[in-house]
């Protein structure tokens, strides 16, 4: 009875708070009626007719609201305002602008819908162009105008714009208004001029969580990770809630760093504040611990989310894709088309990159059947995607087809190829097609200016380097890390070490990816125990090390011939950094311990890697046995090699000498009779040189230079001038030296570049030639790529 009289007590409480409800929701529907009455002089007729045209609108009733709009007799500024809002809603911004220009009394709302239309589908000049119209008609913008003005740049070409408004924001007395800073602050961040963000950040009187936001945000995008720490520990400190925008930028930023432990403690903060059941967020930690290679706790993560959508699997299937894990990924992608997405949604993107990394063509080309099946083949994203992965596998035709037929030609879509022509080491075609990416008016990205700096890097192009190098300082990237690395980069690998260090030194902000590049120049240029001191400087600033860091440390000391501190720091990846050393790590602490005869080392190394030694490492020990004569493990390693699809000749030819040397012709004859019979064939050497921003290219007995003559007679006068340095050369290819000597302007450095490593005899006739001609040895022609003289044979 007692609990009966309580439920009905309930029940009654329950439907007095929902007639109290209603009678709220009746209330404020009323005020709006009253509102939307007024406007129309309490004239019923139009009053009718607008709320139906609103309800045609809310509907998606485009045509007929439209009918209905041309309809009424007695038309007023709302009506007008809904119909513009309407079709800009839809997209349609040419109707939008016709009604909108076809409309006499326009209000501060009319002007800033239209605005905001042309915001929010990113064409800025318009929004611009209309926010002057505005201006010049005597209206003046208020703070939401200014708001939707701003939306629309969020790109580095509109970079200016943010600046003019800012002005105007000031002169027009909204410089103390939240929504207007914080746009502002976001609008700078989103336009890569994050300086300017923090400086109007730290001016603010007043800020919210969405200030904080949008400044973590940016720091996190311009890769500045540490700083947007900083700015969410002070986040922290003065009691701001964050939200799930704050959790978003931090995780990118914990990813970034490659930092577990920050990852795990935003996780459990996360939980803390109640955010776990976030969708936005879970997605953010999902990428984290994919990217963090922690993708049991990724797994777990998926499994226990309450609600998925289709970027949860896209990047646990990015995540399979990165770590090689091929059923897993598969696995997935087939569970997602069962789970009712949209199939254009699809992580087609990720697939396409992981089969062009394998490389895939078949996997490949499936993938590009279902993209057309689902009709995205002409989605820039998916456009950009099949050049890659086309460019990959080795079919550039087909890349170079889909980048013709795409329509909408974009920075990135330019970039794709010309990366794609880097990748298959076609560096002249490159740079032919960024010449024609500037013709057709469109600026370099950062990481355009990263891929063609490649280019001039691997062709050794100083001149178009530097060429480079002015147009950075020129466009105002300089200060960007990605395109100061890159340009850091090119320099050491152009042999130019002292405007490499200059260009590392001078750079406002460094980053993991440019003390990685310094590292890197360090150790091409053979100066390990310089690399090893960067990298304890780069530890005392608390910049944490990567793989890559790892990578380029052990590069260094590899080329100098430190075996403890190559081992102390090998193993030091997993005890102190956390990090899992890669196939490529254990490929250089081998050659290390390879070159200096440590062969046990060798083979402790070989067992204890988690995966199969490849052609690289094999490459290495086999060229480690031929120094130091162990023709066992040379046995061993050859017969791995034979076994894997070969293109280059150089196993074959280490391994035919090492049984000549042993005296055990008849396995040399058939090591030889093995490469002919596979149709391998020795890559035939060339040296070229620029001169005067031409390239000259020269192989061994190369007789078609018009000055071939007077090439060779340069030469019979340096060989006689080596014979009395006491220097008894053997034959080598120096018809490049004589040519750059006798062209090159005075004064100027000569740099020779090859593409097989510098035999021992070609390092000692730099030397002596540099030394007949009066000119210091660069000591780059043997270090172009990164690697000590050797003998080649």
């Amino acid at each position: 009875m007692q609990q009966s009289y309580v439920r009905r007590g309930r029940d009654r409480n329950a439907k007095e708070d929902s007639l109290a409800d209603d009678d709220a929701d009746d209330s404020v529907r009323a005020y709006h009626v009253d509102a939307q009455m007024i406007k129309t002089g309490f004239d019923l007729q139009t009053y009718y007719s607008n709320r139906l045209v609103e309800s045609l609108l809310d509907t998606g009733q485009l045509l007929r609201a439209r009918q209905l709009f041309d309809e009424i007799p007695l038309k007023n500024t709302f009506t007008a305002n809904r119909m513009i809002s309407g079709y800009a809603k839809c997209g349609y911004l040419d109707e939008a602008r016709h009604l909108f220009d076809c409309t006499a009394d326009r209000t501060a709302v009319t002007w800033t819908i239209m605005i905001g239309a042309y915001s929010q589908a990113a064409q800025h000049q318009e929004a611009f162009d209309l926010f002057r119209s505005m201006q010049r008609s005597g209206i003046r913008p208020d703070h939401v105008a200014i708001v939707s003005l701003l939306s629309s740049c969020s790109s580095p070409d509109a970079s200016g714009w943010v600046v003019q408004v800012h002005a105007h924001v000031v002169k027009c007395g909204f410089g103390d208004t939240v929504m207007v800073c914080n746009t502002l602050v976001d609008s700078y961040c989103k336009c890569g001029l994050v300086r300017l963000g923090r400086r109007l950040f730290d001016e603010m009187h007043e800020r919210d969580s969405v200030t904080f936001n949008a400044m973590v945000m940016g720091y996190s995008k311009e890769v500045l990770y540490y700083e947007a720490l900083e700015l969410f520990i002070m986040m922290r400190n003065l009691s701001v809630k964050p939200s799930q925008f704050t959790f978003s930028g931090i995780l990118t930023a914990a990813t970034g760093l490659c930092n577990f432990g920050l990852g795990r403690q935003v996780h459990s903060l996360v939980t803390k504040t109640n955010f776990g059941w976030d969708l936005f967020v879970c997605n953010s930690l999902l990428d984290f611990y994919s990217k963090c290679d922690s993708l049991t706790e990724a797994k777990a993560l998926f499994v226990e989310m309450a609600e998925r959508d289709n970027v949860s699997y896209n990047v646990m299937i990015s995540g399979y894709a990165w770590n090689g894990q091929t059923e897993e990924l598969m696995k997935l992608f087939k569970e997602m088309q069962f789970c009712g997405f949209d199939r254009r949604r699809f992580p087609f993107p990720s697939l396409l990159s992981f089969a062009g990394v394998l490389p895939n063509l078949a996997m490949g080309r499936q993938i590009h059947a279902q993209i057309i099946l689902t009709e995205s083949s002409s989605d820039d994203l998916m456009c950009n995607a099949l050049i890659d992965m086309y460019s990959k596998c080795g079919l550039l035709e087909m890349a170079k087809m889909i980048f013709r037929k795409t329509i909408n030609r974009n920075i990135v879509s330019w970039t794709a190829m010309i990366s794609g022509y880097i990748e298959n080491a076609l560096y002249e075609e490159a740079l032919s097609l960024f010449c024609e990416m500037r013709r057709s008016g469109l600026n370099p990205d950062r990481a355009t200016f990263s891929s063609i700096l490649r280019a001039s890097a691997s062709l050794a192009l100083l001149s178009m380097g530097k060429q480079l190098h002015s147009y950075l300082i020129r466009c105002g990237c300089m200060p960007n890390v990605f395109s100061g690395s890159a340009l850091l980069d090119m320099y050491a690998k152009c042999g130019c070490f002292v405007e490499t260090q200059k260009t590392f030194d001078e750079m406002p902000d460094k980053n993991i990816v440019s003390w990685n590049a310094m590292m890197s120049a360090y150790a091409q240029n053979g100066q390990g125990t310089k690399a090893i001191k960067l990298f304890e400087d780069m530890l005392r600033q608390d910049v944490k090390p990567d793989a890559i860091t790892i990578l380029g440390v052990l590069s260094a000391c590899n080329h100098s011939g430190l075996v403890e501190e190559g081992l102390q720091y090998f193993d030091s990846m997993t005890e102190l950094y956390g990090l899992k050393p890669r196939k490529e790590h254990y490929a250089c602490i081998i050659d290390l311990m390879g070159r200096v005869g440590h062969f046990d080392e060798v083979e402790r190394l070989l067992n204890q890697m988690p995966f199969e030694a490849d052609q690289i490492i094999w490459n290495s020990i086999l060229n480690s046995c031929r120094i130091h004569g162990n023709q066992e493990l040379a046995r061993r390693a050859a017969d791995k090699l034979f076994g894997m699809e070969l293109k280059d000749a150089s196993p074959f030819v280490i391994m035919s000498n090492v049984y000549a040397k042993a005296g055990q012709w008849d396995d040399a004859a058939k090591v030889k009779k093995m490469m002919r019979d596979r149709g391998v064939r020795k890559e035939p050497g060339y040296s070229w040189v620029e001169i005067k921003q031409k390239i000259y290219t020269f192989s061994s007995d190369d007789k078609m230079n018009p000055q071939i003559n007077e090439i060779r007679a340069l030469l019979e006068k340096l060989s006689e001038e080596m014979d009395k340095e006491g220097y008894k050369p053997d034959s080598s290819e120096r018809l490049a030296i004589a040519f750059a000597l006798l062209n090159a302007p005075p004064g100027t450095p000569k740099l020779v570049m090859k593409n097989l490593r510098a035999c021992t005899d070609c390092h000692a006739v730099i030397k002596v030639i540099t030394k007949i001609v009066g000119r210091e040895p660069s000591d780059q022609y043997h270090k172009r790529l990164g690697e000590d003289p050797k003998p080649r044979g």
